[in-house]
């Protein structure tokens, strides 16, 4: 009796545990498709910029644009590092002029100032980043 006790709590324990495992062929990257992207973007704008409905519908086909043609450029393995880096500096740019025109002059710096904050963090995180590798080998 002891035995199939333990044996039905052990049974009952990899089931849960299989109940709880993770896809893990799936990366962070590819949690949002590029209409999910465009959303979760042009919803967080349209709350901090307080868009009107028109401009909120041209953003998001904006976003959804440039989020497809970005994930289109990852997607690319002919392009080394460097030109997928150049191709999504060419898509902020170009994102950058195309809300030019949507968006009042107010909206606009107050968008490119939350652009130009979050690129300074990653700077920052990059640095620290690269402090701690040359450290790592200098320790070596």
């Amino acid at each position: 009796m002891k035995n199939k006790t333990w044996s039905l709590l052990i049974l009952f324990f990899l089931a849960m545990g299989t109940a709880y495992a993770q896809d893990t062929t799936k990366t962070r990257r590819d949690r949002w498709d590029a209409a999910g992207k465009a959303d979760k973007l042009s919803d967080k704008l349209y709350r901090e910029l307080d868009l009107s409905k028109d401009q909120h519908r041209q953003i998001y086909d904006i976003n959804e644009d440039i989020s497809k043609r970005r994930d289109a450029a990852r997607q690319n393995v002919s392009l080394t590092s460097r030109q997928r880096m150049q191709v999504y500096q060419q898509l902020d740019a170009e994102r950058s002029n195309r809300f030019k025109s949507v968006l009042t002059s107010a909206q606009y710096k107050k968008w490119n100032d939350w652009e130009m904050k979050k690129k300074a963090h990653m700077e920052e995180k990059m640095d620290r980043k690269h402090d701690k590798r040359q450290a790592r080998k200098a320790d070596h």
